[in-house]
């Protein structure tokens, strides 16, 4: 069983000014002349941490995280009052460009779960001769049927204490209407505590359904305000929208990077992105290698998830 590599800290890291008064933060650890590898956090509002790091070898691979916009450290952050008015997949897209520029880096790995799995694939799709391989986990193609599943009472059938906290800052007679559209409201409320309340209704449920095993850990981190206030209100705004994407453009698009050599981990019991989607796309992508994990969920640090995120990218740095 492959287990993360030990802890490192960055060697260089700094704010990137990407326009309309935004900056991401960036960092780069492992080897200065190694590899290159960008990590795309999920959500979108997640956020970087330092465990991203370990799913590479420090010795072979020179990696790349950053912040999305609104979120972790870059700024404004969306509990400053950040608008959401520059903040788009194609924003995101622009970014990854500016930071890659930056720092001289021709091609690299792109590696993404959940929500990074979307922006990966449409970066891929977009830059395709950037793109040395990709790795994606819990895939979301962030489809309507996707996030209707998960957010308008499917996923409920299987977390029902979960659902009723989830419910519970919804008015009952607006329990029957699309939950994206009722939690915007909510979540834009000029009541900050209703607006708070809903922020880490929204965040804590995700957090709750995220693995096979409760990890308690996940719960109170997205239950604290500052990072719920900018998790809810930038996922949601994103769902709204849907990505900014075309209805199934990611599946559609796919002929532009099935040349991109692809791993694809998946949890069978994946409640946030259910494996279907990973299946869908890997039976469009007959190049890609897909592991269906049976003893987990959708979090990355689950072991047997783990152990075959480790097993791609070792296997990318010996081949290259």
């Amino acid at each position: 069983m492959r287990t993360p590599y030990p802890e490192i800290e960055p060697y260089d890291s700094g704010m990137l000014a990407v326009g309309a008064g935004q900056s991401v933060y960036w960092e780069v650890s492992g080897n200065p002349d190694g590899k290159p590898a960008v990590f795309l956090h999920g959500g979108p509002g997640g956020g970087t941490a330092p465990y991203h790091r370990q799913f590479f070898d420090p010795a072979v691979y020179r990696i790349v995280l950053f912040d999305q916009r609104g979120c972790g450290r870059s700024t404004p952050h969306l509990a400053d009052g950040a608008t959401l008015e520059h903040n788009t997949t194609w924003h995101l897209i622009a970014d990854m460009e500016a930071l890659r520029t930056h720092l001289g880096i021709e091609r690299w790995l792109v590696f993404g779960g959940s929500w990074g799995s979307t922006l990966a694939l449409a970066y891929a799709q977009r830059h395709p001769e950037r793109v040395t391989e990709l790795v994606l986990r819990g895939v979301f193609l962030l489809r309507r049927k996707e996030i209707d599943w998960y957010y308008n009472g499917a996923a409920g059938y299987v977390y029902p204490d979960e659902w009723a906290k989830f419910l519970a800052p919804v008015p009952e007679d607006e329990r029957d209407q699309d939950l994206v559209e009722v939690y915007h409201r909510l979540l834009h409320s000029p009541d900050e505590q209703v607006a708070r309340a809903a922020a880490i209704a929204w965040s804590t449920w995700e957090g709750s359904t995220s693995s096979l095993l409760p990890q308690p850990d996940r719960i109170a981190e997205t239950a604290e305000p500052r990072f719920a206030l900018a998790f809810a209100k930038i996922e949601n705004h994103y769902f709204r929208h849907g990505g900014f994407l075309e209805e199934g453009q990611l599946l559609r698009d796919i002929g532009a990077i099935t040349h991109i050599p692809a791993v694809i981990v998946q949890g069978r019991h994946d409640i946030v992105c259910p494996a279907v989607s990973a299946w869908e796309l890997h039976r469009a992508w007959p190049g890609s290698v897909l592991h269906i994990v049976a003893d987990a969920g959708h979090a990355a640090n689950e072991p047997g998830i783990t152990h075959h995120l480790v097993e791609a990218t070792d296997r990318f740095a010996k081949e290259g």
